[in-house]
């Protein structure tokens, strides 16, 4: 069942790019908006990523976090990580636990692909609930990054 505005939002420890665990609960008390994505080096990816990437100021000054959830490799994320020089951590749900748990997750992707992760946004709010929450079905779709920011804003 698809998460909805006012659930708890599902805890999650992923290894960000430099191999070190990430959870949920290091963002207590902070709003987090977490942006579920394809594949790195991808077009519509990298788009969605580099809006976040420009307006980081932004979301770092209404005090939350952001973060990108991907099946790929910590490897490969560290890679793109580094080519598009994001200031947030990138998160590896390689093992597929994370996304599944979000309703984000593909069990047929394009060429035959399986267990890729939709394009999807979050808010979380302080108190760890869903905020905001838009998991799309087209990977060629972008968020609403205005909606986005009106739940940070709330």
């Amino acid at each position: 069942m698809a998460l909805q505005v006012g659930d708890k939002a599902p805890d999650f420890k992923l290894l960000n790019t430099e191999l070190k665990e990430v959870s949920l609960a290091d963002y207590k008390g902070k709003k987090l908006v977490v942006h579920f994505f394809p594949m790195a080096f991808t077009g519509v990816c990298t788009t969605q990523l580099c809006t976040m990437r420009d307006s980081f100021g932004y979301y770092e000054g209404m005090n939350a976090g952001v973060v990108g959830i991907s099946v790929d490799s910590p490897f490969t994320l560290a890679k793109f990580k580094e080519d598009q020089a994001y200031q947030f951590p990138l998160l590896s749900d390689f093992n597929k636990e994370v996304s599944p748990a979000y309703d984000a997750l593909y069990n047929e992707f394009v060429f035959g692909l399986k267990g890729v992760s939709k394009r999807a946004a979050f808010v979380i709010n302080e108190e760890g609930n869903i905020a905001y929450a838009e998991v799309l079905e087209s990977a060629g779709d972008l968020p609403d990054f205005n909606a986005i920011k009106q739940a940070v804003e709330a």
